[in-house]
């Protein structure tokens, strides 16, 4: 736990690890040239992607991890148990407490892919479609997490934000590593609909 540089709590994000940064409003900020002039179209369109492959990859991962994943994913892929950062706001939420939900949830979910990716390419080094798209997922998730970064400092001045990651695969059994992987994605499907509906409304061109 600590104040992190800005710097490196955008390091922090590329890193499977679990780990926390504090919220902070201040002078911190770099300058507002971090923005691109389309960076809130920018970060619509990167949410909606998200929004629309979002089951897709989960279906591909499913069919990837074989038996008894395919046939039983109610039961081995139920979220219940681990964690995923809470998603308390909505339509009506400030703006501000809106953009540190997302960027909480997409902190989140960069470092969880992270951990799913180096498993697949561990346990499915073949499965090159899976692969590809953990990547462009990843991709797309980094270029939101820039985006919404930028948007917190120029808007609200907040350069760091309290972020909790999920638990590391590293040391788990195969098994296990398989249904973190689907436990997490599962989650993500539920909650990716949610945010794509809330935080849209709130980057509508003014």
């Amino acid at each position: 736990t600590g104040v992190m540089p800005f710097v490196a709590l955008l390091l922090l994000q590329r890193r499977p690890v679990a780990g926390r940064a504090l919220l902070v409003t201040g002078s911190g900020c770099p300058s507002h040239g971090l923005c691109r002039s389309n960076v809130q179209e920018q970060t619509r369109r990167q949410v909606a992607v998200l929004n629309a492959t979002a089951q897709e990859l989960f279906s591909l991962y499913l069919k990837c991890q074989g038996e008894p994943f395919s046939s039983e994913a109610d039961k081995l892929c139920n979220p219940a148990g681990i964690f995923f950062p809470a998603f308390r706001v909505n339509r009506t939420s400030e703006r501000k407490e809106v953009m540190v939900a997302m960027y909480k949830l997409f902190a989140f979910l960069n470092a969880s892919l992270g951990n799913i990716t180096r498993d697949q390419e561990e346990l499915n080094p073949m499965a090159k479609e899976l692969l590809e798209r953990l990547h462009n997922t990843t991709k797309t998730t980094r270029g939101l997490i820039s985006n919404l970064t930028c948007l917190l400092c120029k808007n609200y001045n907040i350069f760091q934000v309290d972020v909790r990651y999920g638990d590391s695969s590293k040391g788990k059994s195969a098994f296990k590593k398989k249904q973190q992987g689907c436990q997490v994605l599962r989650k993500y499907v539920q909650v990716i609909g949610q945010a794509a509906r809330v935080l849209l409304p709130h980057l509508s061109p003014s």
